[in-house]
């Protein structure tokens, strides 16, 4: 600012160059959660005489890095020619102590979007990141893109880019509605898809048959177990017997059907161009009857017959009546 003797006559903009410490260096840490500055008090008394916009803000510039941001004011009670910073500010415009920066007041727009990237996952798995954002946002003025913020958080510090703002590089957040996005964290990395293990086409399509069958229950019919009345068990076939030897046992024999053959009536010749296999032939009495003669005579020199046993019959004994 310029001054002119006998007129009062300033510029019109505030520009000053000071020397930058942390805010560890004179016990104000809570500088740490946000993006304002200690200023001198003679800052404040050249302020008041310009005519600039409220709420105040400046842009910070450091000569050597060519590195721009921009900050708020908290308070002007620094020593004269110094400035009071948060240290993440200072890292992100590459200062040290004592290294001059030089301020300059500025008008910002209000933002209306804001793109934001984490450099960790670590910010993703708090349990409500967008309220902590929230809060820690309230401690801010404005938003510049190309920085890093702080966020402080259960003891430990988040870092965030801000990869995008609208409709300015440098926006305002004071009361706005503004949208936040997120970006995917810088350590972020997708998950791998499981690799299926390259088959040749002419296996594949075999082995798959083959575990189709493996799966398909077969079906075994009669395999079921029976009971009988007198209480005795099944006659069960030996293991391993499958059903067509069982079929193969009930079925009769080509010798019995021969000898039934040749014990069929004189009359064969005629009664086999009558009879025939799978046909019921009425009107044939005479032959079956000498049929069932010839089966009744015993044969001569033959053995008696043999009494059979007596056969088990369920059901055949007494009963008896509670009433007399």
């Amino acid at each position: 600012m310029q001054f002119y003797a006998g007129y009062g006559y300033h510029a019109s903009n505030f520009e000053q160059t000071y020397r930058c410490y942390p805010a560890s260096f004179f016990d104000k840490p809570h500088l740490e959660g946000g993006d304002k500055v200690i200023m001198p008090p003679s800052a404040l008394d050249r302020l008041a005489s310009l005519h600039i916009e409220y709420p105040m803000l400046f842009e910070l510039h450091n000569g050597v890095t060519d590195r721009i941001s921009h900050c708020g004011v908290l308070e002007f009670v620094a020593e004269e020619g110094m400035i009071i910073m948060p240290y993440w500010m200072m890292q992100n415009m590459l200062l040290q102590e004592g290294d001059i920066v030089r301020v300059k007041n500025a008008t910002l727009p209000k933002g209306t979007y804001v793109k934001l990237q984490p450099h960790t996952t670590d910010f993703l798995d708090i349990s409500n990141p967008k309220a902590i954002l929230e809060k820690t946002l309230r401690n801010f003025s404005c938003l510049t893109t190309g920085d890093s913020i702080m966020v402080a958080y259960n003891n430990k510090q988040y870092y965030i880019d801000i990869v995008e703002a609208k409709p300015a590089s440098a926006v305002s957040i004071i009361e706005t509605d503004c949208e936040v996005d997120f970006a995917p964290p810088l350590d972020y990395k997708e998950p791998e898809k499981p690799q299926r293990p390259i088959v040749p086409a002419g296996k594949a399509p075999a082995e798959d048959q083959e575990a189709i069958v493996e799966d398909d229950p077969k079906f075994k019919p009669f395999t079921g177990s029976g009971k009988r009345l007198d209480g005795k068990g099944p006659k069960q076939p030996a293991p391993g017997a499958s059903l067509a030897a069982v079929a193969a046992r009930s079925a009769p024999s080509d010798s019995n059907k021969r000898a039934n053959q040749q014990t069929a009536s004189p009359s064969g010749a005629s009664t086999s161009t009558r009879q025939k296999t799978g046909k019921l032939v009425f009107g044939s009495s005479a032959s079956s009857k000498k049929e069932a003669e010839t089966q009744k005579e015993p044969a001569k020199g033959s053995e008696p017959p043999k009494k059979e046993e007596p056969k088990f019959n369920a059901f055949t004994g007494k009963s008896y009546s509670l009433k007399r």
